[in-house]
């Protein structure tokens, strides 16, 4: 029996660094929403535990996200040993750029942690889940949960909306990575303003735009001067006919449109892969379940 999970792409619609922590680390305050876009991870029987990659992106990944599949696998294993008795083939469809702010390699780790909890009996709470999340990964507990929710701390405090608007989304990526690390080491001011009250519940796509303009991604900046053409793709997404904000996500280099309807959305798809060619662009609505 082979068995499939979705690993959307995670957004980060504000992100405000509010502390750097003694232990090197920052605290975060972010909305973080998933794409109905991302990779795919299927799961069968097999001898032992093994992990192929293929899909587009496939060339590029290398080994490091494919290990922290592997690396959900074994923390999985390690906790649960008689969970699933036997090993497993893991297929990965890489369709995320690599390195893009839109936490590919968590979603997939996430989506590994799923598939191993559906495997086998009994059921796994899903604080235990969360639990094992926390120790792969900063986002790898949002992931776990793959809806609009609010995060801080690291990442590791992850609150579920009761309600989110039905929006679509427009990624536009220029097919360059930027690395995590160095964008926060770049960041030169870290104790910036927390993130403002959220209306609850949030229904409407107004009430969304307008707290979306009270907020920011202290990110871009740093971002911007190591990869200036992220603020060519803020500035022409802004332009597209509908858009209610445009920002970078996470640390970069994915650049997102926040658009009312499918058919805003999909047109400035079309105009941005026109402009662009050799730029990865999808348009997909917000996973709200």
């Amino acid at each position: 029996m082979r068995i499939s999970e979705a690993a959307p792409a995670k957004l980060n619609l504000a992100l405000h660094v509010t502390r750097r922590r003694d232990d090197g680390y920052h605290d975060l305050e972010s909305l973080v929403v998933f794409a109905d876009v991302g990779d795919e991870l299927s799961a069968e029987p097999a001898p032992a535990d093994t992990l192929a990659i293929r899909g587009p992106f496939a060339q590029r990944l290398g080994t490091s996200d494919g290990n922290l599949v592997m690396r959900a696998v074994a923390a999985f294993r390690a906790r649960f040993p008689t969970h699933v008795a036997t090993g497993l083939k893991f297929t990965l469809e890489k369709n995320l750029p690599i390195a893009a702010g839109l936490g590919g390699g968590s979603a997939d780790a996430a989506a590994a942690l799923r598939l191993m909890a559906v495997l086998g009996e009994p059921d796994i709470a899903p604080r235990d889940l969360v639990a094992i999340a926390a120790t792969l990964g900063a986002d790898v507990p949002a992931c776990l949960l793959s809806m609009p929710a609010t995060i801080r701390g690291v990442g590791e405090i992850v609150t579920p909306l009761r309600a989110f608007p039905a929006v679509h989304v427009v990624l536009i990526n220029p097919l360059l990575p930027l690395a995590t690390a160095e964008v926060f080491r770049r960041l030169l001011i870290h104790d910036n303003e927390p993130l403002p009250p959220l209306p609850e519940p949030m229904t409407r796509p107004a009430q969304l735009g307008i707290w979306l303009a009270e907020t920011r991604n202290d990110l871009e900046t740093p971002a911007i001067a190591m990869l200036p053409e992220i603020a060519a793709l803020i500035e022409r997404m802004a332009r597209a006919g509908g858009c209610m904000l445009a920002r970078m996500s996470g640390s970069g280099a994915t650049v997102f449109g926040v658009f009312g309807s499918a058919a805003l959305a999909h047109q400035a798809a079309h105009e941005l892969r026109a402009e662009w060619p050799d730029h990865w662009v999808a348009a997909a609505p917000l996973v709200n379940q």
